[in-house]
């Protein structure tokens, strides 16, 4: 091999200082058996992207990134779109392959597997994560549901109006019965906040049936994960805790994903303390399959991610996407992303090509690769590697051998699954949902209480002669039904026009899901 490239590797990654390995310099088909390439762990927050085809080794990148973080004391967040993350939980086995990359790379390869808690947004696969329709606020729910100025708002006047009423706002019926009596009997107390008009009102409870389609029923309520306790400790062993979200189970439904993500990295910015350049991160995120969560994400939820990665980096959290292309992530997000991972491309078609020349230029220039040709020319565990070094300045690309992970790299068995799951203190913590009195119930009982006043108040009817029946030659009286009881609160509420216009959107809804897809579906952010 060319010496001066192993000079220029050992001039872009000095040895010395707490770091994650990546693997050993290739070039000209030849591997250097010493694990040069690495990123300071001081410079993990600065985010990062982990690209490349299908099959490439994007996901056990992200595996052998994750465990160094743990073994270094770093908590991580995994987001597991494919379910096949589960095996760094237990330690890998060596096997003829590891064996062989080890000696290629010149690593000490050892068994290992990290302390995990599995999470789900739908209870099945992990402990139950839930979020408050209030903790998550009125302009990150207006941004999820897409909604306009006007809309977004009325959104904000009902917040508004539950907080100063106080009145909880848990769940989605809760929010949906607020949005009924403001907009029936309650509408005149809204004369101090602007108001607001039935078709406003309807728009918003189209957008959250939509959204409850995709198992936000699921998703908001109570108990509400606590996301600096849950997520940022360590395990007995001092490792980090690897926190990994299921989503094998909700792979066709991104914006109930959207909503959680948008959820937890606005509230972990909004919690955690300004600590700026730190040592080591304090939180590492991992998003797999990342052109899931952008895909069809409307401007607003963009502009919201650009500004949660530009701004949480200072929190001590890095955030990394792995994706099939560079192209997968918006420019303005891929801007900030100084660690970079690129796998093999394929270049088969035009719009391949032409993706192919983008990620290339993305590339810092180099003089000992060609860096296109390279991109299609590289096997599965290899990958052109650019870092920011501790100065912060990005490193000449390198092709990169990766080292293998030391956890497991299939999944765990169902059996497996189910003892982790047993054992886990947050699975039960969070296995059962709470239902407190909240806006809904404090609703419906003002409006209990408020009937007998109403009918106190109202006058009594005058009795009416009964109108002769012209067969019988004699009058008659009208009679109710035999056997029907009064109606109940419950049921006047159900009979309102309000009621029977969301119960019209909720039925075309459900017919929707039978028939096909809905009409619009959202991506992350």
């Amino acid at each position: 091999m060319d010496p001066k490239v192993i000079d220029a590797a050992r001039k872009a990654f000095p040895a010395g200082g707490p770091a994650v390995t990546l693997g050993a310099v290739l070039h000209d088909g030849a591997c250097h058996p010493e694990p040069l390439v690495r990123i300071p762990l001081a410079m993990l927050n600065r985010h990062g992207l982990v690209a490349g085809a299908t099959g490439t080794g994007k996901t056990r990148t992200l595996q052998l990134l994750a465990e160094q973080l743990s073994a270094a004391g770093v908590p991580v967040f995994c987001a597991d779109m494919k379910g096949d993350l589960s095996g760094i939980a237990a330690a890998g086995s060596a096997n003829d392959r590891i064996t062989q990359r080890a000696t290629d790379t010149g690593y000490a390869w050892r068994a290992a597997g990290c302390p995990v808690e599995f999470l789900s947004l739908t209870g099945k696969k992990g402990a139950q994560i839930r979020a408050t329709v209030s903790s998550f606020g009125p302009l990150l729910l207006a941004k999820v549901l897409d909604l306009n100025e006007t809309q977004t708002s009325v959104l904000s006047m009902v917040f508004k109006y539950c907080d100063d009423k106080g009145l909880a706002l848990l769940d989605f019926p809760d929010l949906r019965a607020v949005l009924a009596y403001l907009a029936g009997d309650g509408a005149a107390e809204l004369k101090d906040y602007g108001g607001m008009s039935k078709q406003t009102v309807g728009v918003l409870l189209r957008e959250m049936i939509e959204l409850q389609q995709q198992g936000a029923e699921d998703f908001f309520g109570e108990p509400e994960f606590d996301l600096v306790d849950d997520l940022i400790r360590l395990g007995t062993d001092g490792k980090g805790l690897v926190s990994v979200l299921e989503l094998a189970d909700v792979q066709d439904k991104p914006a109930l994903f959207s909503t959680f993500m948008l959820w937890m990295l606005a509230r972990l910015y909004a919690e955690l303390p300004e600590v700026g350049d730190v040592d080591k991160p304090k939180l590492v995120f991992f998003f797999d399959e990342a052109h899931l969560l952008f895909r069809g994400a409307s401007k607003a939820l963009l502009e919201q991610v650009d500004q949660v990665v530009r701004l949480i980096r200072s929190k001590g959290v890095g955030v990394y996407f792995v994706t099939q292309s560079p192209k997968d992530v918006p420019a303005n997000v891929l801007a900030q992303l100084g660690n970079r991972v690129q796998h093999a491309l394929r270049a088969f078609t035009e719009d391949d090509q032409k993706a192919l020349a983008a990620a290339a230029r993305t590339f810092p220039k180099t003089a000992f690769y060609d860096i296109e040709e390279t991109l299609t020319t590289m096997g599965i565990g290899e990958a052109f590697v650019t870092v920011l070094t501790a100065s912060g300045a990005p490193t000449p690309p390198f092709w990169t051998r990766l080292i293998p992970p030391g956890a497991r790299m299939s999944p765990l068995t169902d059996q497996e699954m189910a003892q982790a799951l047993t054992a886990s203190a947050q699975v039960r913590r969070y296995a059962e949902d709470i239902d407190r009195e909240s806006a809904r119930e404090l609703l419906q009982k003002r409006m209990e209480a408020a009937e007998p006043e109403e009918e106190a108040r109202t006058p009594a009817p005058q009795p009416r002669m009964p109108k002769a029946d012209p067969d019988a030659g004699y009058p008659t009286a009208r009679r109710a039904p035999a056997g029907r009881p009064p109606k109940s609160t419950v049921e006047k509420v159900l009979g309102s026009p309000m009621a029977r216009s969301v119960a019209t959107q909720l039925t075309r809804s459900i017919l929707g899901v039978l028939i096909g897809p809905p009409r619009r579906r959202r991506g992350i952010f």
